[in-house]
């Protein structure tokens, strides 16, 4: 608050308080009060966000809202200020702010506390949360303060004890947590509500129409109730008195959002890899801090105890119930009470997936723990509740749709695809597998359908076995079905920019395909070609992005040599645009290696005759017209790629958006400088290229500050393109025409400029990465003014600008003189309306009949003396770098410069 407090004359600040859930609405109010005041007033917004889970979607929101405002401004609209309280924090490029003064700030709150002790003498020693930071957060200050709550009765503790005990808890455990003042008063019963000698550790303060009331600071918090637990009186006591005294009747929903913090928020913390301590991840603690800490001081069964309290007391909220089902079967290792509160958590919230997907976990943990003796009818018993509780919550997830987070006061949904379900069928599955093969080999034959159930039912020593008959036969084809889609989820997309699925997934999805898939063929296909088919699947490529997943696998030369050699005999076999298509991308994946091909594709014939594609094919397919038909310079084929663009935006959200919505679209594949196939450069291709002169690598990191483009020899190997950008949006100019394609870094975007980029493509369509500002020999031309738009484009009206060389004088008395915007890399921006103005820092005159908007930049002379047009001069002035973003110019006047513009 204090950085919002000292910038509020360069900003307009702001703090967004209260639900998050109406991004849009936010992003207007933003755009608002930017814009307040009108053109010429505008200023940044400094929002301060405690939340970086929705800054990815509040960034799109507030551009769209410029964009249909038709806000230009070469100023940023706003600055994320997001501050994040974390207890563990990885390496990364944020600040971390640390309970630690500098030996700078200690001098300055040593000369403050001077001034405070002469203007308040003795008062100012209970100025706590001041002291605290004077003594450079001192655990012996706190503990000298709170001294004052010694000693603390057992029983028959009075009330204002118990209200130092309440609020200590719960300002210990959830961080900016409060009382209202009449919920204090009516813990008193209205008759003694004296808090000597405590009251110095609490304070009051007004909030709008609120009296609140919390501890002085969190670490006084914190130290009284330690000293509490330490006398007898335990965390898990007053955390069940607070529920039984302040959680009557109707619980305000900001206390219900204080206790569901408090005992069912669970924070990060920091994993290393015992493989590789090198590789640390962030990872969300098993419960809440203060259940963890029941656990360990008190027991088990006390931290069930509380949860289940809560859960009896706040009877329609699902996240107790599923808290404390959660704890049974991981802690408790108690199967019957964990169903039954992850039962009564998924009634009170029947539509949802992720409490769903708790009783599914509790069956799933209930099969992994069963002894190695144990009956196979048991498991399978047991298997199918884990399975019919993970395909409910598959169903669920399936029909939660939305871009937003919904909300109700208790019930969140979140925005993202649950794939939970589908991932416990397959762990189900493996569990099946091993528990089953490990008493009888011959169970492996039976999962893969080698044989059917009831041929071997004496081998198997159990003729009641048959009633699972209908589970045993659906397994097989589920698995395939399951490692197909996510093939596709984890080949396409991770889980953010930044972040990378963790790798027991990779692991668990491929061991069960080699379990139950591998071996044996689908019953269905009998006809020509089973055997290239049944092959592919061995290689786990039959599906429409098998090709595509294969570079991101460890497969030999050889192995990719057979599966192009597969695939090109099935597309010979089968009429089918999927085999056509797999085969041309095998052809691409094996060019990508430098392999030594035996013959070119024959199939980009058979493919181009079936363009144009219909939006029922696949996105895959889409992709590959995509990549074969973008043009180059001497290309005039824009018509037919826009149309191509908007059938695969359309083919993919008919096929992968739903399952896509909230995950971050990696990029497939590059434009690059070859001709015809050879110009498809994989992603890893790139990473190759960017390893041999880089040692460690983080990938993730690598691709999301797109510091991969800015090696040499990926350089050399991308086609660079050219485009502009208008209205946050990145127009690609392309052979004298103008496409639309979207920005990997969003925020590139904020500003009208020339740009040059290179272009990517991921499930989704064309992608533009490492987008720059051109430098000044290729800013805005003649070329702009010719650019014809492109159906089903947006495009930016096309000025022809007209140069030469005038002796006329403007008499100085008719200009008005303009100050210039400048932004933070020394770029001007004027406006104005119909007239003749000067620049007050260039002198640069213009007139115009219309209001007109544009910007300048100083730019270098070096690069522009060696062309030939600058042969015979000598430098004689400054160079500017002039780009119109709005209106017509009719006379610039640049008096002792010359105009090298093409």
């Amino acid at each position: 608050m204090q950085v919002l407090w000292d910038m509020r004359k360069t900003f307009r600040c702001a703090v967004l308080t209260g639900s998050s859930s109406d991004i849009t609405n936010v992003a207007k109010e933003v755009v608002n009060l930017f814009a307040d005041g009108g053109q010429g007033f505008q200023n940044t917004v400094l929002l301060l966000v405690n939340d970086d889970h929705i800054l990815e979607n509040l960034q799109d929101s507030i551009m769209m809202e410029i964009a249909e405002q038709r806000i230009v401004t070469r100023m940023p609209v706003v600055i994320f200020f997001s501050c994040v309280r974390k207890n563990a924090v990885l390496q990364s490029d944020h600040v971390i702010i640390e309970a630690a003064l500098s030996d700078t700030e200690e001098k300055k709150f040593n000369e403050k506390k001077e001034e405070l002790r002469r203007r308040f003498g003795s008062k100012c020693e209970q100025f706590h949360g001041f002291n605290i930071l004077q003594t450079n957060f001192s655990q012996d200050y706190v503990k000298q303060v709170c001294k004052v709550i010694r000693p603390v009765p057992r029983a028959k503790r009075p009330k204002r004890i118990q209200l130092v005990g309440f609020l200590s808890l719960l300002n210990a455990y959830v961080p900016g947590s409060y009382l209202l003042e009449n919920q204090c008063l009516d813990l008193f019963k209205h008759k003694d509500y004296r808090m000597k000698p405590f009251s110095h550790l609490i304070i009051t303060f007004q909030q709008g129409t609120e009296k609140r009331v919390c501890m002085a600071h969190s670490m006084i918090a914190q130290c009284c109730t330690e000293l509490m637990a330490e006398a007898g009186v335990t965390r898990s006591d007053t955390a069940r008195n607070f529920l039984t005294h302040l959680c009557r009747d109707e619980v305000p929903p900001f206390l219900l959002g204080f206790v569901k913090d408090m005992l069912t928020k669970r924070e990060m913390k920091i994993k290393e890899n015992p493989i590789n301590s090198t590789e640390i991840t962030e990872e969300p603690e098993r419960f809440s801090r203060l259940i963890l800490d029941i656990q360990k001081k008190e027991g088990e069964t006390v931290s069930a105890s509380v949860l289940k309290v809560a859960s009896k007391k706040f009877d329609k909220n699902p996240y107790f119930p599923q808290a404390l089902a959660r704890f049974y079967y991981i802690e408790l290792k108690d199967y019957k009470p964990a169903e039954l509160w992850a039962k009564r958590a998924k009634q009170r919230d029947p539509q949802n997936s992720f409490i769903a997907d708790t009783l599914g976990q509790v069956h799933k943990n209930h099969l992994k723990n069963k002894k190695s003796d144990v009956k196979p009818r048991e498991i399978l018993q047991l298997a199918t509740k884990a399975i019919d509780a993970f395909k409910d919550e598959e169903g669920l997830a399936e029909n939660e749709q939305g871009t937003d987070m919904k909300e109700d006061g208790e019930t969140n949904v979140s925005r993202i695809f649950n794939s939970r379900g589908q991932f416990g069928y397959l762990q189900v599955c493996n569990l099946v597998h091993d528990q089953l093969v490990s008493q009888n080999e011959t169970w492996k034959r039976v999962l893969t359908k080698a044989v059917p159930m009831g041929s071997v039912l004496e081998l198997l020593g159990d003729n009641q076995l048959f009633e699972f008959k209908d589970l045993i036969n659906s397994l097989r084809d589920e698995v395939a079905k399951k490692c197909d889609f996510f093939d596709k989820y984890l080949s396409y997309s991770k889980p953010d920019m930044k972040k990378d699925d963790p790798s027991y997934l990779y692991e668990d999805i491929a061991e069960c395909y080699r379990k139950y898939v591998r071996n044996s063929p689908p019953e269905h296909v009998k006809e020509k070609g089973a055997d290239f088919i049944q092959k592919l699947e061995q290689n786990v490529v039959d599906t429409s992005a098998g090709p595509l997943s294969c570079l991101d696998g460890e497969y030999s030369e050889s192995e990719l040599k057979e599966i192009t050699t597969q695939w090109e005999e099935i597309s010979l076999h089968k009429d089918s645009v999927t085999a056509l298509v797999n085969y041309i991308f095998a052809h691409v994946m094996l060019m990508n290696r430098r392999a030594v091909l035996p013959h070119e594709c024959k199939s980009l014939t058979a493919f181009r005759k079936k363009m144009p594609l219909s939006t029922d094919e696949s996105p895959e397919s889409h992709m590959l017209a995509l990549l074969l038909d973008w043009p180059t310079n001497d290309e005039g084929k824009c018509s037919a790629v826009s149309q191509l663009i908007k059938c695969m935006r359309l083919s993919y959200k008919q096929s992968y958006e739903k399952d896509l919505r909230s995950r971050h679209l990696c990029p497939l594949f590059f434009i690059g400088k070859a001709q015809g196939l050879n110009r498809i450069v994989h992603r890893k291709t790139l990473e190759g290229l960017f390893e041999r002169n880089n040692t460690i690598q983080d990938w993730s990191n690598n691709w999301s500050s797109e510091k991969i483009f800015k090696d040499r020899m990926v350089q050399d190997h991308l086609l660079k393109l050219d485009g502009m950008v208008r209205n946050y949006r990145l127009l690609a100019t392309v052979g004298g025409t103008v496409i639309q394609v979207d920005a990997n870094m969003r925020n590139s975007l904020w500003k009208h400029r020339q740009v040059s980029f290179y272009l990517g493509f991921t499930i989704r369509g064309p992608v533009a990465f490492g987008i720059h500002t051109k430098t000044a020999e290729r800013e805005i031309s003649e070329t702009e003014s010719e650019l014809s738009p492109c159906e089903d484009t947006t495009t930016e009206p096309a000025v022809r600008m007209k140069f030469g060389a005038s002796c006329s004088k403007m008499d100085s008395s008719d200009l008005t003189k303009l100050q210039p915007e400048v932004d933070d890399i020394h770029t001007y921006s004027l406006q104005s309306e119909a007239g003749q103005y000067e620049c007050s820092v260039s002198a640069l005159r213009w007139v115009c009949k219309e209001k007109v908007s544009f910007t300048y930049q100083f730019r270098s002379w070096e690069e522009h003396m060696k062309r030939p047009l600058c042969k015979d001069y000598m430098q004689a002035g400054p160079l500017l770098d002039i780009s119109v973003t709005s209106g017509n110019i009719e006379e610039l006047h640049l008096p002792h410069w010359i105009c090298i513009g093409e």
